[in-house]
């Protein structure tokens, strides 16, 4: 018995719809399990910290304390490529900048368990906010978020959730969307789901926020980093950074966690 043609069609178009998602996926999301380095090993205390998002996800994450316990605590939101071991350097820097520092690892990234999506990803967000909040009854008014590239689109939600001391935005876009259409101008930008859209959230944030981003990115735009700082709603600082999207930090020497003490200290 022949199946009907219609059925055939409709095969073919479910094929392709999850072709299209697994493709958005792979695109945006560049996971790593295996770990290079720690913070130990550049010297620093460190606690590897269990979450459970709200969905049930297991996260890992490390909490770094700092020299002293009134510091501010920044909650690091990293970017889509790797895991916490490619952020080591930087946070040894945010060390030396006097903060402590929780970073978490995304659902499917590094030891955390689960697959990475917008909606997942801002579930890992607030686990990571619940667990300095309730666990180790951190105020909110000693707490920064900071977002790292496509970390800055769960770092931009939670500081509309959450009443934050203030947000760095380091490398950010404007929108998922919007770098499609510069990366992929061929992809059909109406059937990407995943949005993370700081341009149309960054007018409704009104704590402090520091801008990152260098004018030779050669990923995200320098353009896209200029827009999202105008249209940010409270007060705000831009900071030019030096060198590519994934290592300007490093080539600004010094004056990167300068930047960042500064900011912190004017909270």
């Amino acid at each position: 018995m022949k199946a009907h043609p219609i059925v055939w069609v409709v095969l073919l178009l479910s094929g392709l719809w999850i072709a299209l998602r697994w493709f958005e996926t792979a695109m945006i999301y560049i996971p790593s399990r295996q770990f290079y380095a720690h913070p130990g090993s550049y010297g620093l205390l460190w606690e590897k910290v269990a979450l459970t998002a709200s969905d049930g996800v297991k996260l890992q994450a490390w909490f770094i304390p700092a020299g002293h316990e009134d510091a501010p605590v920044m909650l690091g939101l990293h970017g889509n490529g790797g895991n916490l071991s490619d952020r080591v350097e930087k946070i040894k820097l945010f060390h030396s900048a006097g903060a402590a520092q929780l970073w978490v690892d995304w659902r499917g990234y590094g030891e955390s368990a689960g697959s990475p999506s917008e909606a997942g990803l801002y579930r890992d967000a607030q686990a990571a906010w619940n667990w300095l909040t309730v666990a180790k009854s951190i105020p909110a008014s000693r707490i920064v978020l900071y977002g790292e590239s496509l970390g800055c689109g769960p770092a931009v939600e939670m500081a509309l959730r959450q009443k934050a001391a203030g947000l760095i935005v380091d490398s950010g876009f404007t929108s998922v969307p919007d770098m499609a259409r510069l990366i992929l101008p061929w992809f059909p930008r109406r059937l990407i789901k995943t949005r993370f859209d700081n341009l149309a959230k960054l007018p409704r944030v009104k704590i402090p926020t520091l801008f990152l981003h260098s004018p030779e990115d050669d990923i995200v735009p320098y353009a896209m980093a200029r827009r999202n700082f105008e249209s940010a709603g409270g007060r705000k600082k831009f900071v030019d950074l030096r060198g590519n999207h994934n290592e300007g930090f490093l080539d600004m020497g010094p004056a990167y966690p300068a930047a960042v003490r500064d900011f912190l200290s004017s909270l």
